[in-house]
């Protein structure tokens, strides 16, 4: 590291006595083509990670199989990446998988074609103002999970593909970082030997960068936890293997979907609770007392919640609030312990065919949280059975440090006393508004308020008219099956299946509550719950399962399902 620190030391002398930095090697797309030169500036690792903040993954496309749309996202295109930067996204995570452009043994050689790609894509990046973040992606399970099993072929392909990576990309600016592999992964290895083979790639990644020449002297390199994973013993591991290289330009990295029952909804985990708060506030706080506060920057590569996306009914796995109430968290959570995040979207945020955000609202979380904190509430909701008497309904408000400053319902602000009432941290509407709001109380969302703070983006409150939900009997096979559904306003929180002994029915009988999706999908146009032959898969013949589904109107509703082969049939209680 002697000679990144004389270059150091001749940057800073330069820039006392007033002098023109020398321009960087031109960026090219190819051999012909060449972008504007841009001065490099030295800047430590804590600046370039707090810099890239806030990022986002172009996910699902130059790391997907069978080539960059291979997963049903369109080719990145450079309006792709000037809409990113003007939505106000400062780095760019650019996974890519490897494997399926790469020649056999001895050399590993990469496709050029493939190689020329990936610069024009950060060639794009870097001329929008956007770092880049590049890396060897689900080439992890693909061939590097077998270390444990094939060390020399597995250390010669590893080896290979990061010294052509690090010689194309060696006179790139500091706006270009790379990470050594992305969540990685070893066959038959778990805990301490995970570890060490993850820290055997770590450092062989280390020593072909550095030793690489160009700019690759001092770029910052950013290290993966193994799998990723922000458990205390993989942070722990990590931070040896970084001390021990004595490199200040190395940032560290693990991934974070939240609290996994509430990440995917399963076990019952329907809301943003006290459990799924906890394991945010200790994942954040771990990361920051193992690296943030010992000036080793964290990257947070990717991070967001498994079972959102686009293409499924609203609310998603998560009910919408809740959901809110889990990306605002994270964003404070990210200022707080001076974390960089980095969005993971394979097409379900930004629709890159339109280059519109799918759900604006969700975008303005993002937007804000950078900057402040939002008030929220106990639930987004208010639940008014059709036919039932209105009586006064209460949340509770969390203020987040900001002031309450009333409700609104359009440009009209509600009248405190008559409308609704404050009491510490209770809200409470009263009969008479809900009853105005609720106008002809037709299934459904009648009105939406807004609670308003004195900073950050208002929480909005549904007034939503519903009755309890009925369902019909059905037959019909394990590859599809639907029960017809009238939700009469009411939407899907969660499913439980049991046994007539009590035991849990269908995959993951450790909880009896099923997975979102995964088990059962509801349909509000169609009028459906279907449930999937990945459920069927996992239920005894001839023996009746108990479904119970639970709404977020706070009702429950049974149903018996009974399979028979590749037969179902399903009566209503």
């Amino acid at each position: 590291m002697k000679h990144r620190k004389r270059k150091l030391l001749i940057a800073l002398v330069a820039v006392l006595l007033g002098l023109v930095a020398v321009p960087m090697t031109a960026l090219a797309s190819n051999a012909e083509a060449e972008t504007d030169r841009k001065p490099r500036q030295a800047s430590t690792a804590q600046e370039t990670v707090a810099a890239m903040q806030p990022g986002w993954n172009v996910g699902n496309t130059l790391d997907a199989l069978g080539g960059e749309t291979g997963w049903g996202n369109p080719l990145i295109t450079e309006e792709l990446l000037q809409t990113v930067k003007a939505e106000g996204y400062n780095s760019l995570r650019l996974p890519v998988t490897w494997d399926e452009f790469t020649g056999p043994a001895p050399d590993y050689t990469i496709d050029p074609e493939r190689m020329e790609r990936v610069a024009q894509v950060v060639d794009w990046a870097i001329a929008n103002d956007l770092h880049v973040l590049l890396n060897l992606h689900h080439d992890s399970w693909m061939w590097a999970s077998e270390l444990p099993n094939d060390r020399e072929n597995v250390l010669a392909r590893f080896n290979a593909m990061w010294t052509q990576i690090a010689e194309r990309f060696k006179d790139y600016p500091s706006e270009l970082s790379f990470e050594s592999i992305n969540e990685p992964q070893f066959a038959g290895a778990e805990g301490e030997a995970a570890d060490a083979y993850t820290a055997e790639l770590n450092v062989a990644f280390h020593e072909i960068i550095r030793g690489s020449g160009g700019n690759n002297e001092d770029r910052l390199l950013v290290l993966p936890t193994m799998v990723t994973n922000s458990e205390q013993p993989h942070l722990d591991a990590l931070k040896a293997t970084i001390d021990s290289l004595d490199d200040p330009m190395i940032a560290a990295t693990v991934h974070f979907y939240g609290f996994w029952p509430f990440s995917v909804n399963v076990a019952g985990v329907t809301t943003y609770n006290e459990e799924v708060e906890q394991d945010l506030t200790s994942t954040f706080q771990r990361v920051n007392d193992t690296f943030v506060d010992h000036d080793i920057p964290v990257i947070i590569g990717e991070w967001g919640v498994l079972g959102y996306d686009y293409t499924r009914p609203i609310p998603n796995a998560q009910q919408y609030g809740e959901l809110l109430k889990f990306f605002e968290a994270t964003m404070y959570q990210a200022r707080d312990k001076q974390v960089t995040l980095m969005l993971w979207d394979a097409g379900s945020y930004l629709n890159r065919e339109t280059l519109e955000w799918r759900d604006p609202y969700l975008h303005s979380y993002l937007s804000s949280g950078l900057t402040t904190r939002s008030g929220t509430a106990s639930f987004d909701s208010i639940y008014l059975e059709k036919a039932g008497t209105i009586a006064d309904e209460s949340l509770t408000l969390n203020r987040n440090g900001l002031e309450f400053e009333g409700l609104w319902h359009g440009d009209t602000a509600l009248a405190e006393g008559a409308d609704y009432t404050v009491e510490g941290d209770t809200l409470t509407l009263t009969a008479a508004a809900l009853t105005r709001l609720a106008g002809d109380r037709a299934y459904g969302t009648n009105a939406t308020i807004e609670a308003r703070f004195s900073d950050g983006l208002p929480w909005r409150i549904h007034i939503i008219t519903y009755d309890t939900p009925q369902l019909s009997d059905a037959s019909g096979a394990t590859d599809s099956f639907a029960i017809p559904t009238r939700f009469a306003g009411d939407q899907l929180a969660t499913m439980e299946a049991k046994y007539a002994d009590g035991t849990s029915a269908g995959p993951q009988d450790w909880t009896a509550f099923k997975e979102f999706w995964v088990a059962f999908r509801p349909d509000y146009t169609a009028g459906a719950i279907s449930l999937t032959p990945e459920f069927f898969n996992e239920v005894r013949d001839d023996e009746p399962v108990t479904l119970t589904f639970h709404f977020w109107g706070g009702g429950t509703v049974d149903y018996t399902i009974t399979k028979t082969g590749t037969t179902v049939t399903g009566t209503s209680a």
